[in-house]
């Protein structure tokens, strides 16, 4: 355990080094923060923390910088994430309030955060077990093709042509209030138990003969639509991540050395990133994994910053961002855990 002090000139260093990106040095420390002690102490607690592992000296008469357990441990004593100012809660919110669709509103995330982290974001799309059906609309596009739109609470909007020999236009009322009926105001797992049974009804002998049961044996639109709507039900999303801020990490190609290649080629593979984040399970605790924490050898010359979002009782995905060791944590975090409570309340409030 270190003492005080020593956890201050850690943290001085780090501070120190995130900013400057060059070694730290005893003099530097001395003049640039109010520690209380004179040089030798500080070269001493300097020479202490590098015996323990928190610092290292990268080259002979240079100052020293962090290491992985350094970061660690400056991350661990944060005691809790700052808030962002007014300004940035509004500016969050006033860039994400223009979206239009779940694809428009992960698409503008990883972009903010990219933005305000100038480091490489992910965001996993919403897994459906945690979306309710909102609305299905039936959209006719000619005599014989119309337009399945479903609509959930996590912002999904799923869209399906449906192709017949003649549509009937007529009963396209009927079929709307059917599919409505079925499955608007239950999670995605119970839409699709519903109508499967609806389905499974109309061919089955001494079934209740209901007005849905007789529209869906008398209308091939009827049991066609059906049918398609419950493909669409049964299509999950949440093995997909949206990647943006790439650039940032292309221009910090002198952090990584030689790693910065093998580092793009981890973050294009899906099962990697879905792993990374999927680790995260519960909104508003920001996890950080730092340099050597992280599982895989080709990001662990990275941190990656991570966090749930969703409604507020229950996590439906994870967003983060990866970056090199030495970033802004505070400030990163922070970041991260903001668009998170945003991007849920503005998919539960949408």
């Amino acid at each position: 355990m270190l003492d005080d002090r020593k956890l201050e000139v850690l943290r001085a260093i780090v501070t120190d080094y995130v900013s400057s990106q060059e070694p730290v040095g005893s003099k530097a420390l001395v003049d640039h923060h109010d520690l209380g002690v004179s040089p030798a102490t500080v070269r001493n607690d300097m020479a202490a923390l590098e015996e323990e592992g928190y610092i290292t000296q990268p080259h002979t008469s240079a100052g020293r910088i962090p290491t992985d357990k350094g970061y660690r441990l400056f991350v661990d004593r944060l005691g809790s994430v700052k808030p962002l100012s007014a300004a940035e809660r509004r500016a969050i919110q006033t860039f994400l309030s223009g979206a239009l669709d779940l694809d428009d509103i992960l698409n503008r995330t990883v972009r903010l955060l990219a933005q305000v982290t100038q480091q490489v974001a992910i965001v996993q799309y919403p897994t459906l077990s945690h979306s309710v059906v909102r609305h299905v609309e039936v959209v006719s596009l000619s005599t014989q093709r119309l337009m399945l739109v479903m609509i959930t609470s996590t912002g999904r909007v799923e869209q399906r042509l449906v192709e017949v020999a003649e549509i009937d236009e007529d009963e396209l009322t009927g079929l709307r209030t059917l599919l409505n009926e079925a499955v608007v105001g239950q999670t995605t797992g119970e839409a699709v138990r519903s109508l499967s049974m609806l389905l499974g009804d109309v061919d089955q002998p001494g079934a209740p003969v209901t007005p849905a049961v007789t529209m869906l044996q008398t209308s091939p639109l009827a049991k066609l639509s059906a049918a398609t709507l419950l493909e669409m039900l049964g299509t999950d999303r949440s093995s997909r991540v949206v990647v943006g801020g790439v650039q940032n990490l292309t221009r910090l190609s002198d952090e990584f050395e030689t790693t910065v290649k093998p580092v793009l080629e981890a973050l294009e593979e899906q099962v990697v990133l879905l792993k990374l984040l999927g680790e995260v399970n519960q909104p508003d605790i920001v996890t950080v994994r730092i340099g050597q924490e992280n599982p895989y050898e080709r990001l662990q010359s990275t941190s990656v910053v991570s966090t749930g979002y969703g409604g507020q009782l229950d996590n439906w995905a994870t967003l983060g961002i990866v970056g090199p060791t030495r970033m802004d944590y505070p400030s990163t975090m922070a970041s991260v855990r903001a668009v998170a409570r945003y991007v849920g309340r503005f998919l539960t409030q949408g």
